[in-house]
């Protein structure tokens, strides 16, 4: 009798669970991915995995895949490491580190309303297997919010194709939602706004007159893909339209930049890499660079920008150089992913 009772009791607690989940929404952070470790041999099914994306590399696989397997993954794993083991955190990834951050500050805002996951585009975990554990666990709908401000084919769109894949191999689906952009929300002009702000009150205001430079350098994308119509460019230039008012800079006080150019394909620019040097030569004394497509550290901002673009500006002959974080676990940044979570959620709870 008491086993009988006991046993009904579980049953029914995990029915009430169930049904919990059911109506309970899931938001699940997207963001592209980390290798699991900063080597080559933890490098190489994570180069295998996001480069083998149509949307990332737009050529047939018979022709690519040799490439990939014959050349590329042969070398840039060992060349990748190097760089990864330069920025790598005591407790792992920085892209990682700051998503988990970024997930438990949600799952405490939204503690009322909704529940909490990441999941990468790339690698783990994955997004199939946190939208299958979603599933199983008896949830219903779920908010896919990507950590992409500005749209692209190869980010946001990829994440969407990668939803798509696993919908259609699933009988029992989800209703899901899905944030496609927010290159002009006010909570993330606002954001970046502040981040800047704070830096130029504890170092002091740039003097611009004197040839002082603000860069926002977003990642760029094959010249191709936005001729065929990606509408990347365009949102990465209405961010900087919005942040420039916000600021009260003059047209030439910004300069918008692109970088992570690979390859011998034309991308669109001009590259941060190359103004770096050009503004070092002309001895620009000071240089302030953001990264608004960026919404956690990892190896594009903290290798790439703080090291590598520093020393191309200082070793052309440019003075000052400060890579200024905005998103990862800033006031600014939490209150912008709140801000896209509640508006996905908006009427389900």
């Amino acid at each position: 009798m008491r086993k009988n009772l006991s046993t009904k009791m579980s049953l029914t607690k995990e029915s009430e669970g169930s049904q919990v989940k059911a109506t309970r929404p899931l938001v699940l952070l997207v963001n592209l991915g980390t290798p699991q470790a900063p080597t080559a041999k933890a490098l190489r099914p994570f180069l295998r995995e996001f480069l083998s994306d149509r949307r990332v590399i737009e050529m047939h696989p018979a022709l690519w895949r040799p490439i990939l397997e014959g050349i590329i993954l042969r070398v840039r794993p060992r060349d990748s490491a190097k760089k990864y083991a330069t920025i790598w955190y005591p407790e792992g990834s920085p892209l990682m580190h700051w998503s988990l951050r970024q997930g438990e500050i949600l799952r405490k805002r939204l503690s009322e309303e909704a529940d909490v996951a990441i999941a990468m585009r790339y690698g783990e975990p994955s997004l199939r297997s946190v939208l299958t554990r979603a599933r199983d666990e008896g949830r219903k709908r779920v908010l896919i919010l990507p950590l992409y401000p500005q749209y692209a084919a190869s980010s946001a769109g990829s994440v969407s194709d990668e939803l798509a894949r696993w919908m259609l191999a699933s009988r029992d689906q989800l209703e899901v939602r899905t944030v496609r952009s927010f290159p002009i929300s006010d909570a993330y002009i606002a954001a970046l706004a502040s981040a800047i702000e704070s830096s130029w009150a504890e170092r002091g205001r740039p003097d611009f007159a004197s040839g002082a430079r603000l860069v926002l350098s977003f990642h760029s994308i094959p010249e191709a893909m936005h001729k065929a119509g990606d509408p990347y460019r365009s949102e990465c230039e209405a961010t900087a339209q919005a942040l420039r008012i916000c600021l009260g800079l003059g047209e030439g006080e910004m300069l918008v930049r692109y970088q992570s150019v690979f390859g011998r394909a034309a991308w669109i620019g001009p590259a941060t890499i190359d103004t770096m040097s050009q503004l070092g030569a002309a001895r620009c004394p000071r240089v302030d660079v953001v990264c608004p497509g960026f919404m956690a550290d990892c190896l594009e901002t903290l290798e790439e920008i703080a090291c590598l673009n520093r020393e191309t500006f200082t070793h052309a002959g440019g003075g000052e150089f400060a890579y200024i974080p905005w998103a990862n676990d800033s006031h600014g940044c939490s209150a912008l992913i709140e801000e896209q979570a509640r508006q996905g959620i908006a009427g389900w709870v």
